[in-house]
């Protein structure tokens, strides 16, 4: 196989965001959230549960925006192998019970993991208008949370965030211990790194950066001092076989690209 590259890498990053989550619900939101799960999926978590991205959960590697029905007749196609029907409203009954780790993306997201999707600017004259706010605090509240930033700059990475969708540690810790029991900001993955919260008052830190990116280049893009560890950690490479499975299985069309510059 040729050499990875970076938008590769990430994928390898989210999939690895999702190790050791067994059987849950693996509910990555954007392209290469879901290429990274489904590899996740196919490679180290065979029983995460995945979404067709429609209306099923099933068993088949589809690649991202693949509509698995047949459109003359709304029939599944018959390399979609189902594992159950889930139409829209079902989908409620399966988040109420917390087995679910969802990556999102964020607009801005700050030191403590509180993420904005909603505007930017003052609230009442906002400069943009964003998604809203998308179900963004009751999967924090409830659900293992991830982010995936495909652009790290100063921007994204703020002081503060204009608006609160998702919650971070700081204000999940002012909340009642029985509201806030769930809640669990696992990683951040961006062009240029991994970021955690595993620190004593639960300011991100550096976890990884990826080859070719140093810990001054992420520090230099992020709006806020981020934890930086003694010894950090280079984002391991895909192996030959994820390389294969993301190229010929899972991405053949090269969406990740879309997303992430080579």
């Amino acid at each position: 196989m040729s050499e990875a590259t970076r938008d590769e890498i990430c994928v390898v990053a989210v999939a690895e965001c999702f190790r050791g989550d067994g059987e849950r619900l693996c509910n990555p939101i954007g392209t290469i959230p879901m290429i990274g799960g489904r590899l996740a999926r196919e490679s180290f978590e065979p029983d995460l549960v995945m979404t067709d991205g429609f209306a099923t959960f099933t068993t088949s590697c589809l690649p991202p925006g693949t509509n698995p029905y047949r459109s003359d007749d709304g029939r599944l196609q018959v390399d979609a192998v189902v594992e159950y029907w889930n139409p829209y409203p079902q989908m409620f009954t399966i988040l109420w019970n917390g087995r679910r780790h969802v990556m999102m993306g964020a607009t801005q997201v700050d030191r403590f993991g509180n993420q904005n999707i909603a505007c930017i600017g003052d609230w009442y004259r906002p400069r943009a208008q964003l998604l809203g706010f998308r179900g963004a605090p009751g999967n924090t509240i409830n659900h293992t949370t991830s982010y995936f930033v495909p652009n790290h700059t100063p921007k994204v990475f703020v002081e503060h965030v204009d608006v609160v969708t998702g919650v971070g540690y700081d204000r999940a810790a002012a909340l009642d211990p029985e509201t806030s029991r769930f809640h669990e900001i696992r990683f951040v993955v961006s062009n240029l790194g991994v970021f955690d919260f595993d620190t004593p008052d639960h300011r991100m830190r550096v976890r990884s950066v990826h080859p070719g990116v140093s810990v001054a280049d992420v520090q230099a893009a992020t709006g806020f001092e981020l934890v930086v560890p003694d010894d950090v950690a280079e984002t391991r490479l895909p192996t030959d076989e994820e390389l294969r499975l993301i190229r010929e299985v899972i991405d053949p069309a090269d969406l990740r690209k879309t997303e992430v510059k080579p």
